[in-house]
C-alpha cells in the first residue's frame, strides 16, 4: 500500500514515522479520528475503515506493549521521561519552520536518545 503525500507531515516527522509501527496514512487516520487534523481521503469508505480498524488495533498493541515493558521493568522511569521530553519536542518542531540543514542534526540527537533508552 503506497503512503500518502502528506504535506502536514514535515521531513523530520516523516523520518520518525517510517521509524515507528505506523505508516503514514495511519498517522493520519488517527489523527483524523481523533479530531486532531481533518484529512480528505481519496479512497473508498470500506478501505478508510478497514485502515481504520487496522490503525486501532496497532495503537491498541502499542498501549498493551507499554503496559507489558514498563510493567516488567524493561521501560524504566528515565526512559518514559525521555520519551516524554522528545515528544514535547516534536509538538514544537511539528508546528515550525525548521531549516532543511538541522533536519538531519535534529533526526540525529532524537535517535541518539532513542537509542541510548534502548538498552537491548
Amino acid at each position: 500500500m503506497a503512503e500518502s503525500p502528506n504535506p502536514i507531515f514535515n521531513n523530520i516527522i516523516k523520518q520518525i514515522i517510517k521509524k515507528s509501527l505506523f505508516t503514514e496514512r495511519q498517522v493520519e487516520i488517527i489523527l483524523n479520528q481523533l479530531n486532531i487534523q481533518k484529512t480528505d481521503f481519496s479512497i473508498t469508505k470500506g478501505a478508510y475503515y478497514r485502515q481504520v480498524n487496522q490503525s486501532r488495533n496497532k495503537l491498541l498493541g502499542l498501549y498493551y506493549s507499554v503496559i507489558l515493558l514498563k510493567g516488567l521493568g524493561v521501560l524504566i522511569p528515565e526512559d518514559i521521561d525521555v520519551i516524554n521530553r522528545l515528544s514535547e519536542q516534536i509538538s514544537v518542531i511539528q508546528n515550525s519552520d525548521v531549516f532543511p540543514e538541522r533536519e538531519y542534526e535534529i533526526i540525529s540527537v532524537i535517535e541518539a536518545l532513542v537509542n541510548r533508552a534502548c538498552r537491548l
